[in-house]
């Protein structure tokens, strides 16, 4: 019976042993991955890059929707029969273009109705300088007859209709014979040549656009093909719930590809500026947190130190370093997953 009881107490002592050195050789590093501790302390192997100062443009990207420059809804200023359709949707107008005609009965009969004046002005202009009438008799017919030349001109708008714009044939709501109602336009057209988008920018950016600045931008729907654009307008004001301003953009488009509606990535540059650039590879997330940092090798003795950084863009497989690592800094960019703060390592 002693026997088992000494038999059990020193299995239970040697379990006891192996999970304390087995603990003891588990560690994690900074970045919480589990690392084997060495007891000598043996330096890591790593690889290093030199970390160098480099003018990075300062941009952004922003998503937007290409805009036509102008939007124009065709349709007479009062209801009548629709006599003659001449365009369809898809057509490329332009501008002075007749798109339709209404009943003409009431035109016509004004610009007889003109005719008859500029006779009767005539002769009456001929006995005012004989004496036969008076100068206010003369007066009321010319104020007359010039109401009913702004009158006839009005009808001629809205009995001929033109586009006002060159560009698109958008929609079109009747047929010929139809009568229009005053429900909806005839035809809406859209200025293509050029186009605008409009650029919700960060209001911490907003001192560094201006009008006239150059932009880029791509479609999703014209791989392989980049624009090239100009801030025109500026919005005053800042939108409080986005903390964004509007950019307004016009693309030339002379060959009318964009199209209204295109979904758009715009490129908006605001400078340069000297920055430090490392490979992408050196950057390390520490677990439970969205904090980045990097291992940087102290040249004194050979042992690294565990650096957080704020990164600006990133450029291919490179990132920008706003804050946190000095040029010319060593940094390690392989073996990170074996290190922790102050551990030595030996630079492959």
């Amino acid at each position: 019976m002693k026997t088992l009881r000494y038999i059990l107490i020193t299995v239970t002592a040697m379990a006891a042993v192996s999970c304390a050195l087995f603990s003891g050789k588990e560690k994690k590093n900074d970045v919480g991955l589990t690392f084997e501790s060495e007891e000598d302390d043996t330096p890591a192997n790593v690889e290093v890059v030199v970390a160098a100062t480099r003018e990075v443009p300062q941009e952004n990207v922003y998503a937007s929707s290409v805009q036509p420059y102008a939007v124009n809804n065709i349709a007479p200023q009062s209801g009548g029969r629709i006599q003659k359709i001449n365009v369809k949707v898809g057509d490329y107008v332009y501008r002075g273009q007749i798109l339709a005609e209404m009943d003409k009965l009431q035109l016509e009969q004004t610009r007889l109705q003109v005719r008859n004046d500029s006779i009767e002005l005539s002769r009456i202009r001929g006995l005012y300088e004989k004496g036969g009438v008076s100068k206010s008799d003369l007066d009321a017919i010319e104020l007359a007859s010039s109401v009913r030349l702004a009158t006839l001109k009005n009808l001629e708008e809205n009995t001929i209709l033109r586009s006002p714009i060159t560009g698109y044939v958008t929609a079109r709501n009747y047929d010929r014979g139809d009568m229009y109602t005053m429900a909806q336009p005839l035809y809406t057209v859209q200025q293509v040549v050029p186009v605008k988008l409009l650029v919700g920018i960060s209001e911490s950016e907003y001192t560094m656009v201006k009008k006239g600045d150059s932009v880029s931008l791509t479609a999703d729907a014209l791989p392989g093909r980049t624009f090239t654009g100009r801030i025109q307008n500026l919005y005053p004001t800042i939108d409080a719930a986005t903390h964004t301003f509007n950019a307004e953009v016009i693309v030339q488009n002379s060959d009318r590809a964009l199209r209204p509606g295109m979904y758009a990535r715009v490129t908006v540059t605001f400078g340069k500026r000297n920055s430090v650039i490392v490979p992408d590879k050196c950057i390390v997330k520490q677990e439970g947190s969205g904090q980045r940092f990097v291992y940087i090798v102290n040249g004194d003795d050979s042992t690294v130190s565990f650096v957080p950084v704020t990164l600006g863009r990133h450029i291919g497989d490179e990132y920008e370093i706003r804050e946190g690592i000095p040029d010319g800094a060593t940094v390690v960019v392989k073996g990170q997953v074996n290190l922790r703060d102050g551990k030595k390592v030996n630079v492959l």
